[in-house]
Protein backbone atom coordinates (compact mmCIF):
# COMPACT_ATOMS: atom_id res chain seq x y z
CA UNK A 1 0.00 0.00 0.00
CA UNK A 2 3.20 2.68 0.97
CA UNK A 3 4.63 1.70 -2.62
CA UNK A 4 1.11 2.62 -4.42
CA UNK A 5 0.56 5.29 -2.29
CA UNK A 6 4.49 6.40 -3.19
CA UNK A 7 3.91 5.89 -6.74
CA UNK A 8 0.71 8.30 -7.23
CA UNK A 9 2.68 10.68 -5.11
CA UNK A 10 5.77 10.58 -7.86
CA UNK A 11 2.73 10.83 -10.74
CA UNK A 12 1.23 13.72 -9.31
CA UNK A 13 4.48 15.22 -8.66
CA UNK A 14 5.66 14.32 -12.48
CA UNK A 15 2.07 16.18 -13.72
CA UNK A 16 2.81 18.93 -11.73
CA UNK A 17 6.54 18.81 -12.89
CA UNK A 18 4.93 18.97 -16.92
CA UNK A 19 2.51 21.48 -15.83
CA UNK A 20 4.76 24.10 -14.57
CA UNK A 21 7.21 23.37 -17.39
CA UNK A 22 4.18 23.84 -20.06
CA UNK A 23 3.15 27.00 -17.96
CA UNK A 24 6.79 28.05 -17.85
CA UNK A 25 7.23 27.86 -21.76
CA UNK A 26 4.11 29.30 -22.57
CA UNK A 27 5.14 32.54 -20.57
CA UNK A 28 8.28 32.34 -22.49
CA UNK A 29 6.94 32.11 -26.05
CA UNK A 30 4.20 34.72 -25.17
CA UNK A 31 5.83 37.33 -27.36
CA UNK A 32 4.94 34.88 -30.01
CA UNK A 33 1.01 35.79 -30.63
CA UNK A 34 2.36 39.21 -30.63
CA UNK A 35 4.75 38.15 -33.79
CA UNK A 36 1.36 36.48 -35.33
CA UNK A 37 -0.55 39.56 -34.82
CA UNK A 38 2.02 41.70 -36.17
CA UNK A 39 1.88 39.43 -39.36
CA UNK A 40 -1.32 39.56 -40.10
CA UNK A 41 -1.10 43.35 -39.87
CA UNK A 42 1.36 43.05 -42.70
CA UNK A 43 -0.43 40.49 -45.06
CA UNK A 44 -3.50 43.42 -44.46
CA UNK A 45 -0.83 46.02 -45.74
CA UNK A 46 -0.19 44.19 -48.49
CA UNK A 47 -2.77 43.28 -50.03
CA UNK A 48 -3.56 47.35 -49.88
CA UNK A 49 -0.17 48.15 -51.12
CA UNK A 50 -1.00 45.26 -53.88
CA UNK A 51 -4.52 47.11 -54.90
CA UNK A 52 -3.32 50.40 -54.80
CA UNK A 53 -0.36 49.02 -57.50
CA UNK A 54 -3.02 47.62 -59.38
CA UNK A 55 -4.84 50.67 -59.60
CA UNK A 56 -1.39 52.47 -60.95
CA UNK A 57 -0.77 49.88 -63.68
CA UNK A 58 -4.34 50.49 -64.88
CA UNK A 59 -4.13 53.72 -64.66
CA UNK A 60 -0.40 53.77 -67.02
CA UNK A 61 -2.69 51.33 -69.41
CA UNK A 62 -5.65 53.68 -69.45
CA UNK A 63 -3.31 56.91 -70.59
CA UNK A 64 -1.15 55.01 -72.67
CA UNK A 65 -4.37 54.05 -74.55
CA UNK A 66 -5.75 57.52 -74.07
CA UNK A 67 -2.35 58.78 -75.78
CA UNK A 68 -2.60 56.04 -78.41
CA UNK A 69 -5.90 57.77 -79.59
CA UNK A 70 -4.97 60.88 -80.00
CA UNK A 71 -1.79 60.44 -81.87
CA UNK A 72 -3.64 58.62 -84.29
CA UNK A 73 -6.25 61.52 -84.46
CA UNK A 74 -3.34 63.91 -84.84
CA UNK A 75 -1.96 61.84 -87.44
CA UNK A 76 -5.37 62.11 -89.02
CA UNK A 77 -5.52 65.78 -89.04
CA UNK A 78 -2.09 66.52 -90.22
CA UNK A 79 -2.96 64.34 -93.23
CA UNK A 80 -5.73 66.33 -93.67
CA UNK A 81 -4.02 69.09 -93.64
CA UNK A 82 -1.95 67.86 -96.32
CA UNK A 83 -4.39 67.14 -98.76
CA UNK A 84 -5.82 70.67 -97.86
CA UNK A 85 -2.12 71.72 -99.09
CA UNK A 86 -1.99 70.04 -101.72
CA UNK A 87 -5.28 71.09 -103.33
CA UNK A 88 -4.40 74.88 -102.60
CA UNK A 89 -1.18 74.18 -104.23
CA UNK A 90 -2.89 73.15 -107.53
CA UNK A 91 -5.24 75.97 -107.36
CA UNK A 92 -2.44 78.22 -106.61
CA UNK A 93 -0.20 77.25 -109.61
CA UNK A 94 -3.64 77.71 -111.77
CA UNK A 95 -3.50 81.26 -110.60
CA UNK A 96 0.16 81.64 -111.76
CA UNK A 97 -0.31 79.91 -115.10
CA UNK A 98 -3.26 81.86 -116.34
CA UNK A 99 -2.09 85.19 -114.57
CA UNK A 100 1.83 85.13 -116.66
CA UNK A 101 0.64 83.17 -119.75
CA UNK A 102 -0.16 85.99 -121.33
CA UNK A 103 -3.24 85.23 -122.13
CA UNK A 104 -6.43 87.47 -121.30
CA UNK A 105 -8.02 86.04 -118.13
CA UNK A 106 -11.56 87.36 -116.64
CA UNK A 107 -10.22 88.89 -113.29
CA UNK A 108 -13.25 86.79 -111.45
CA UNK A 109 -11.75 83.89 -112.73
CA UNK A 110 -8.64 84.68 -111.07
CA UNK A 111 -10.55 86.35 -108.08
CA UNK A 112 -12.48 82.63 -108.14
CA UNK A 113 -8.95 81.14 -107.77
CA UNK A 114 -7.70 83.47 -104.93
CA UNK A 115 -10.74 82.98 -102.89
CA UNK A 116 -10.64 79.25 -103.16
CA UNK A 117 -6.63 79.64 -102.57
CA UNK A 118 -7.59 81.40 -99.24
CA UNK A 119 -10.24 79.06 -98.19
CA UNK A 120 -8.13 76.44 -98.28
CA UNK A 121 -5.55 79.01 -96.10
CA UNK A 122 -7.87 79.49 -93.41
CA UNK A 123 -8.94 75.59 -93.82
CA UNK A 124 -5.50 74.74 -92.78
CA UNK A 125 -5.09 77.22 -90.12
CA UNK A 126 -7.93 75.50 -88.01
CA UNK A 127 -6.98 71.52 -88.98
CA UNK A 128 -3.79 72.86 -87.73
CA UNK A 129 -5.11 73.53 -84.74
CA UNK A 130 -7.09 70.57 -83.87
CA UNK A 131 -4.03 68.62 -84.66
CA UNK A 132 -2.03 70.56 -81.90
CA UNK A 133 -4.83 70.07 -79.76
CA UNK A 134 -4.58 66.16 -79.75
CA UNK A 135 -1.15 66.57 -79.71
CA UNK A 136 -0.94 68.35 -76.67
CA UNK A 137 -3.71 65.79 -75.26
CA UNK A 138 -1.30 63.07 -76.24
CA UNK A 139 1.18 64.68 -74.64
CA UNK A 140 -0.84 65.22 -71.56
CA UNK A 141 -1.55 61.01 -71.44
CA UNK A 142 1.99 60.42 -71.55
CA UNK A 143 3.12 62.39 -68.48
CA UNK A 144 0.12 61.13 -67.04
CA UNK A 145 0.55 57.48 -67.53
CA UNK A 146 4.71 57.97 -66.64
CA UNK A 147 3.38 59.59 -63.82
CA UNK A 148 1.13 56.46 -63.11
CA UNK A 149 4.10 54.03 -64.14
CA UNK A 150 6.66 55.62 -61.49
CA UNK A 151 3.75 55.38 -58.70
CA UNK A 152 3.26 51.81 -59.63
CA UNK A 153 6.89 50.68 -59.19
CA UNK A 154 7.07 52.69 -55.91
CA UNK A 155 3.99 50.90 -55.02
CA UNK A 156 5.75 47.98 -56.20
CA UNK A 157 8.71 48.36 -53.97
CA UNK A 158 6.64 48.82 -50.56
CA UNK A 159 4.73 44.97 -51.48
CA UNK A 160 8.39 43.73 -51.66
CA UNK A 161 9.00 45.19 -48.91
CA UNK A 162 5.88 43.82 -46.59
CA UNK A 163 6.26 40.28 -48.32
CA UNK A 164 10.32 40.20 -46.88
CA UNK A 165 8.61 41.39 -43.42
CA UNK A 166 6.34 38.71 -43.59
CA UNK A 167 9.01 36.00 -44.53
CA UNK A 168 11.07 36.80 -41.76
CA UNK A 169 8.17 36.98 -39.00
CA UNK A 170 7.28 33.43 -40.39
CA UNK A 171 11.07 32.21 -39.93
CA UNK A 172 11.14 33.91 -36.65
CA UNK A 173 8.05 31.83 -35.45
CA UNK A 174 9.67 28.70 -36.78
CA UNK A 175 12.60 29.24 -34.99
CA UNK A 176 11.94 31.30 -32.20
CA UNK A 177 14.20 33.90 -33.07
CA UNK A 178 13.01 36.81 -31.18
CA UNK A 179 15.72 39.43 -33.35
CA UNK A 180 14.12 38.31 -36.56
CA UNK A 181 10.98 39.77 -35.31
CA UNK A 182 12.30 42.91 -34.53
CA UNK A 183 13.95 42.71 -38.52
CA UNK A 184 10.60 41.71 -39.81
CA UNK A 185 8.86 44.77 -37.90
CA UNK A 186 11.71 47.31 -38.85
CA UNK A 187 11.69 46.33 -42.64
CA UNK A 188 7.29 46.33 -42.49
CA UNK A 189 7.85 49.89 -40.71
CA UNK A 190 10.17 50.94 -43.91
CA UNK A 191 7.65 49.53 -46.12
CA UNK A 192 4.64 51.45 -44.56
CA UNK A 193 6.52 54.72 -44.58
CA UNK A 194 7.32 54.21 -48.44
CA UNK A 195 3.78 53.06 -49.23
CA UNK A 196 2.65 56.55 -46.99
CA UNK A 197 5.09 58.28 -49.35
CA UNK A 198 2.93 57.68 -52.25
CA UNK A 199 -0.45 57.63 -51.39
CA UNK A 200 0.61 61.44 -50.18
CA UNK A 201 2.47 62.03 -53.41
CA UNK A 202 -0.93 60.86 -55.28
CA UNK A 203 -2.92 62.70 -52.77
Amino acid sequence: MSTDLDELKALVATLKADQQAQKDKEKRDAWTKYVSLSMICLAVLTAIATQRGAGYSSATMKQLNEATFNQAEASDQWAFYQSKGIKQSIYELERDRLASGGAVVEPQVLAGLTAKIERYEGEKKDIAKEAKSFEAKRDSARGLATAAANLGREMGLATTFFQIAIALGGMCLVTKKRWLWYVSMGIGALALLQMIRILVLNG
